[in-house]
Parts: structure tokens; sequence; C-alpha cells
């Protein structure tokens, strides 16, 4: 396991931040963490990049404890807080060279990361010249500077244009190749484009721990109709598979379906069978989004 959270619990003061919560990433997994604003996302990555201590529960890094062992950790993890803290006097080259001395990395890998995150064309550039898509490229390359086998993203993509967030998220994803990423992010978009897997955590305890590819293959669909009038529930419950009718809006039906294949064809047979009128006919496809705001509104 890249990483391993049993138990973990945050209190501060009278507020518990991270309330029990347990998961585990496996090696070469990108998994995406969801959360409203206030969930305990950061605090979380905190730990896991020994910034803070947790209050209880056990954490560890490719099999070092966080707390215990944090230089083993700190040589495993590269870490890209929300706010982004470069050096905006110097060049990019400049500044990697110094983090590689912090690092104890040998220069030669310097090179290598800015070829890996497409900045060797800005090495000679002040960052504080650069856009902030490739002012986030200086983060990652810094994070990789050690070669860690464990990337933590926190927002990496925040207040970047369409552009800048399709290059960084093509970045990420060959990233994830060859690492570990563990990322946080509001745009329910990158984790769908990114991730293989999204863990969703609202007041400090996790509330869905799934694939995406369980999301994709959801065996359950929701078609949405509307008729010329109203037509009885139990009448439209007579359709093949159906296990749920609700008429959310006047002559308006949600009518939910077991089963993967689409069922729209069978409404409209069924309306034409019946001399009902079919004004719209849309399926309401189960996402990322729909999951997250049933969770944490």
């Amino acid at each position: 396991m890249s990483i391993e959270v049993e138990n973990i619990s945050k209190v501060y003061g009278e507020q518990k931040a991270l309330n029990n919560i347990s998961f585990s990433v496996n090696t070469g997994e990108i998994v995406g963490f969801l959360g409203p604003n206030g969930a305990g996302k950061s605090t979380l990555m905190k730990i896991l990049t020994t910034y803070i201590n947790a209050s209880e529960g056990v954490a560890k890094v490719s099999g070092f404890d966080v707390e215990s062992h944090k230089q083993e950790v700190q040589k495993n993890v590269g870490y890209l807080p929300e706010h982004n803290p470069l050096y905006l006097e110097m060049y990019v080259k400049e500044y990697l060279e110094f983090n590689a001395s912090v690092y104890k990395t040998s220069k030669s890998r310097i090179n290598d990361v800015l070829e890996l995150t497409g900045l060797t064309p800005e090495a000679h550039k002040k960052i504080g010249q650069l856009s902030k898509g490739y002012r986030q490229r200086v983060g990652l390359a810094n994070a990789l500077l050690h070669d860690p086998s464990v990337l933590i993203l926190d927002e990496p993509t925040t207040g970047l244009d369409p552009n800048q967030l399709i290059d960084i998220r093509h970045l990420i994803k060959n990233i994830g190749k060859d690492k570990t990423v563990f990322l946080s992010t509001h745009i329910m978009q990158e984790v769908e484009a990114i991730c293989d897997r999204v863990i969703i955590i609202n007041k400090g305890q996790i509330v869905a721990d799934k694939k995406l590819k369980e999301l994709r293959d959801d065996k359950e669909q929701t078609i949405i109709v509307e008729f010329d009038y109203r037509v009885e529930d139990a009448f439209l419950l007579k359709l093949p598979n159906a296990k749920t009718v609700k008429n959310t809006h006047d002559f308006i039906y949600e009518i939910t379906f077991s089963g993967s294949e689409d069922m729209r064809s069978n409404v409209f047979d069924f309306a034409h069978d019946n001399e009902l009128k079919i004004l719209q006919l849309n399926q309401k496809n189960a996402s990322l989004e729909s999951l997250f705001r049933e969770l944490t509104a």
C-alpha cells in the first residue's frame, strides 16, 4: 500500500476536523479526494505530509508512519499545497537548483523534471514572469525533484484557464503512470478525466469510496419524460424494469429503471401503445456530480 489511513481523527479545540476515517491507496492509483469547503481535505493532506500530527489514529506512506518516521515519509512524498509557495524573483532553474540542494538531490535530476513538466523552454525565465499554469508546473517540478513514490496535490488546478487546466490534467495523468497520486479538487470533470477512484469526505467523515468505473457502469438509470397530461404513477410502473416513478413538475416524470440498457425506446413504445404524447424524453445519467451533491448536501 502507498497510503494507509486507519482511524484518523483531528481535533481543533472543540471542533473535530476529521472523525475516525480509514482508507488505503494502492501503488499506482490516481485517487481524487473530494469534499465541500471545511470537510477536512487539507487537514488530512497535512497529516499525510507530516506538516501536522493527527489527534488519534495511524497513517502510513510507503510503509512509514507519518509521526515516528517523518523523514522517511518526506523522502517518499512530493507535495503541492493549495497555495503554491514560490520565490517569484528567482529563475525557474535557479529555484529548482536551490531546492535540489535542500533535498540533497543530484542536479542531473533538474533537467529530468524540467522535461517531464514541459518547463525546459522556460528554465531561464523568472518565475514571476510565468502564467499561473506554468507556475503550477514549477510547483509540480519541485514536488518531483526527489523522485517520490507518492504525489499529494491539494487543488492543483485552481484558478487555471481551460487550456492550462487541460495541460496540467495531461501532466498529472502522465505522472500517474509511474507514481501514486492523491489529489483534492472541487472540479468534478478533473476527477472523471484523471482519476481511477474517488473518495468523498463530508464533515470530517468518509461518505463514499468508489472506483470511477463503478460510477460509469451504474446498473441503474433514470429517464425524464414529459407527457401532455398527468399519468398515474402505478400506470408507469408497468414499464419493463421500472423501479420508481416520481412526478417532479406538472406532467414531467422521472422513472428509474434497473439495468444498463437504454430504456428510452421502451418508454416511447409504451407511450405510443397507450396513446400518450411525449413532449420530451431524456436520459439522466448517474454522475459523480450528482453523487457528490447527494452525499454532501
